[in-house]
């Protein structure tokens, strides 16, 4: 058993579960209000599904928006499967949770950011999102910086 509790990894299968939850209802209900969703994932996980022409175009990583047009949109456990559609091209991606490096809802300034390490533990961080480019659905997301504050600030 370790000497230590783990927070790190507790925060990371936490936020990585309030996605999912947030996610299932949109699946059921639909997005309220004006609330999107930018999500940043790494196209080269080993679980990530898309088009091969996306993970050329997109090698490290590419940003996706959820908000007007989405379909098939299907919640599990490990990740979510969602058609997006890229210049009048729909495409299905499958995106594990643990892919995600972003997510974040700039209709309420919510925002979380996974921080990979080199020893493969990841930290999560909150932060405000401010100012966000308002692109079409499945296009790539230019944003501004926000302040994020890491969970190594109040490690020992």
């Amino acid at each position: 058993m370790p000497d230590t509790i783990d927070y790190g990894n507790l925060m990371h299968r936490a936020m990585r579960g309030l996605i999912q939850e947030v996610l299932a209802r949109v699946a059921k209900t639909g997005l309220p209000g004006s609330h999107h969703f930018f999500v940043t994932f790494d196209t080269m996980h080993p679980d990530v599904e898309i088009a091969d022409w996306l993970s050329d175009r997109y090698p490290g990583e590419m940003t996706v928006v959820i908000q007007h047009w989405f379909a098939n949109l299907d919640v599990t456990d490990e990740g979510f499967t969602i058609t997006l559609n890229f210049g009048d091209n729909p495409e299905t991606l499958y995106i594990p949770y643990d892919a995600i490096k972003t997510f974040v809802d700039p209709s309420v300034e919510f925002g979380l950011r996974f921080e990979t390490q080199d020893d493969h533990t990841a930290d999560v961080a909150e932060a405000p999102m401010h100012e966000m480019a308002e692109p079409d659905d499945g296009k790539p997301a230019a944003r501004k910086e926000a302040e994020v504050v890491s969970l190594d600030k109040f490690r020992k």
